[in-house]
């Protein structure tokens, strides 16, 4: 651990004469928008005034006039509940959207101030945080992102730093030791993290429920550490230098006091989590010597804000040069990753690959048929990046074509995540904001729950990630209860935005993870077999998953009986319409590989889909939370009623009766 102390600075450039009116205008901007909301977190932005100050003035580089500029520095609010210090730190530096009046609307309906940031909402904002830890993990994303395309484009192109705000909650919680340890064991040297060390939550100190040592833990990770007085501007300035010279990622922990200025509050929980009150602003104003009334930056100092934002055009301006100097082709790919389009010519290979298909008739697992699709895909989109929480082999997502990225060489496209899920999810949310890379990773379906909060968190941000979570049923057999998912479908499907595939064979496998790039604006998850699956479509001359549900094979004359079935059940629907037909009875197989898109099309199309006046079964190997949405009060269901058990697949298919002779039972009963 490296202390920094007052004098000791290696920052560029000297710092602003008037650092504390600066730093006492975000003081007051905050308290005074969570006094007027009644509502909101003042503690922590009155503490980390100087720090971010001192980041905004010396060091971030942005340009509020470009603030989609490629190259611009990133600056992750970890701490979302300090949403003020942003929010003030865009309005102060010349966001044209921030206006005084957004930050007087706090936290109000319909205003860009929301009480967490959101993507999305406003220019500068890169994350949405609020949930702790996550702004941090996806800052990991962010940094890799960068090495990737500058180990693609070169530091003339992408040439970076990622900064974090974190606070003890945020270290607190478990995505952080994930995040961690995945950014110091790929030497993520460009991504620096200042922690709020305030010592305070909002229980109280944080000595009631932690002791860690933070400093110790960062490097046992791999990580360089510094302290600094966060309220000495020098100190600050000489700790964020020496951790933009480290090998390593970087963290700082700055020593600061929750609600610095407030005489009654500072230093206690009372400041983290509710509105100072007139009074204790009253005096805060005057211990602060800030004698300006609520909202009103004196004319100096809002001209030293401006200045600092308009400092960075030039920056911008440079790195124009320098693209204007890459090979024409380099800077028009750059471009295209960026603005997020894919390839003009992907589809051509996958074309062919989909018509292959049609012609072999494959029997494959839905896993394998996702490698098979993957290894056209990588080589058609080079931005593709893949990965795994240790699981490559058993998720198949590593296409041929893919190499390991490692500290040493960030050229590969496929990463090793490791054991960590969730900030293997955080990640490639980071990794998508960044922009320029398309992300996806994969681990078994159960394991969603270790990683969904991210993924709820990539629907609301509506960002294009996929999710390959294989093992996704009691098909995967042996394994037992605990790695068989039989709520995990309903409680994605539940998550607002976000698409849930699952494939019936190598043909759908295919046409949904096309539908999953396709979908610039929400994340995918493709829910895939263990066990091998016959094929069940020949036409390839529309992508048929894309309606969500299809006719995939007909009732012949008047139907009686729809069959709806998802993945691996489709199999048993085809036969046991099959059975249906030589008992006199017609019906109908529907495929549904995406309820979501499903529901975005027409009610003429899901009426002739469904067939309202039919009698409808759904069969799939989960629970039916949610199928009532298609099979209507009368309909019925076939599938899990409660947590698997040990066995081989057959064994446990039959003893839950999902077979062709329980779905036929439960049309005879009722028709």
């Amino acid at each position: 651990m490296n202390t920094l102390q007052s004098g000791s600075s290696g920052s560029k450039g000297d710092l602003a004469a008037n650092h504390k009116d600066m730093a006492n205008a975000l003081r007051a901007l905050s308290m005074d928008a969570v006094q007027q909301a009644n509502s909101g977190h003042p503690g922590m932005p009155m503490g980390m005034a100087d720090v971010a100050t001192v980041l905004y003035s010396q060091f971030l580089k942005f340009d509020p006039a470009r603030p989609d500029w490629a190259d611009r520095d990133r600056f992750v609010l970890s701490a979302g509940h300090g949403s003020m210090l942003l929010y003030s730190l865009l309005h102060l530096t010349g966001y044209p959207e921030m206006t005084l009046d957004q930050l007087k609307n706090f936290r109000q309906l319909g205003s860009l101030t929301a009480g967490h940031p959101e993507v999305g909402h406003a220019p500068g904002i890169e994350t949405t945080t609020g949930p702790l830890g996550q702004g941090l993990a996806n800052a990991v994303g962010m940094a890799l992102a960068e090495r990737l395309l500058n180990a693609r484009f070169g530091d003339a192109a992408v040439d970076h730093h990622t900064y974090v705000i974190a606070g003890d909650g945020c270290l607190m919680e478990g995505i952080s030791h994930e995040a961690i340890s995945l950014a110091g064991h790929l030497g993520l040297s460009k991504l620096i993290v200042l922690f709020d060390d305030n010592g305070i939550s909002i229980d109280g100190p944080t000595s009631l429920s932690v002791s860690d040592d933070q400093a110790k833990r960062f490097e046992a990770s791999g990580w360089d550490c510094f302290t600094a007085d966060g309220h000495d501007p020098e100190a600050i300035a000489a700790a964020i230098a020496a951790a933009k010279a480290s090998s390593r990622p970087a963290m700082i922990a700055c020593k600061t006091a929750i609600g610095f200025g407030s005489p009654n509050k500072a230093g206690k929980n009372s400041a983290h989590g509710a509105p100072l009150g007139v009074d204790e602003i009253t005096a805060t104003r005057e211990a602060l010597g800030w004698p300006h009334s609520a909202f009103d930056i004196p004319d100096d100092v809002r001209a030293a804000w401006q200045a600092t934002g308009a400092a960075g055009a030039e920056a911008s301006a440079a790195w124009d040069q320098r693209m204007a100097g890459l090979d024409a082709a380099d800077r028009a790919e750059l471009e295209r990753r960026m603005a997020g389009d894919l390839p003009a010519d992907w589809q051509d290979s996958f074309r062919a690959y989909k018509e292959k298909l049609a012609e072999e008739q494959p029997k494959l697992a839905t896993r394998v048929s996702s490698q098979k699709a993957l290894d056209v895909l990588a080589e058609a989109i080079p931005e593709l990046i893949g990965g795994s929480a240790d699981l490559t082999g058993s998720n198949n997502t590593k296409a041929a074509s893919q190499k390991p990225v490692t500290r040493d060489n960030f050229s590969g496209d496929y990463i090793y995540y490791g054991v960590r899920e969730h900030g293997m999810a955080a990640a490639m949310n980071g990794m998508a904001l960044h922009g320029g890379v398309l992300p996806y990773g994969g681990t078994f379906l159960v394991f969603t729950d270790y990683c969904r909060p991210s993924i709820r968190l990539s629907a609301l941000m509506k960002q294009r990630v996929v999710y390959v979570m294989t093992h996704d049923s009691i098909g995967l057999g042996e394994d037992g209860p605990t790695h068989q998912p039989v709520e995990h479908l309903a409680a994605l499907r539940a998550i607002p935005g976000l698409q849930v595939f699952r494939p019936a064979d190598a043909i759908e496998t295919a046409e949904c993870w096309e539908l999953a790039l396709q979908s610039s604006d929400a994340p995918s998850v493709i829910a895939l077999t263990r066990q091998g699956l016959p094929s069940v479509r020949k036409d390839v001359s529309e992508n048929l998953s894309g309606h969500g549900a299809y006719i995939l094979s007909p009732a012949e004359g008047e139907r009686q009986a729809t069959l709806i079935a998802s993945g691996s059940e489709v199999e048993l629907a085809l036969k046991a319409q099959e059975m249906l037909a030589a008992d006199g009875i017609s019906a109908a197989v529907v495929s549904m590989p995406c309820w979501e898109l499903f529901a975005s099309q027409s009610q003429g199309y899901r009426d002739e889909v469904l067939g309202p006046d039919s009698l409808r079964i759904a069969i799939e190997a989960a629970i039916p939370f949610g199928w009532e949405r298609w099979i209507g009060s009368d309909g019925g269901f076939v599938g899990m009623h409660g947590f698997g058990a040990s066995a081989p697949a057959g064994d446990l298919f039959a003893h839950f009766k999902i077979t062709p002779e329980a779905v036929v039972e439960n049309v005879k009963a009722r028709l």
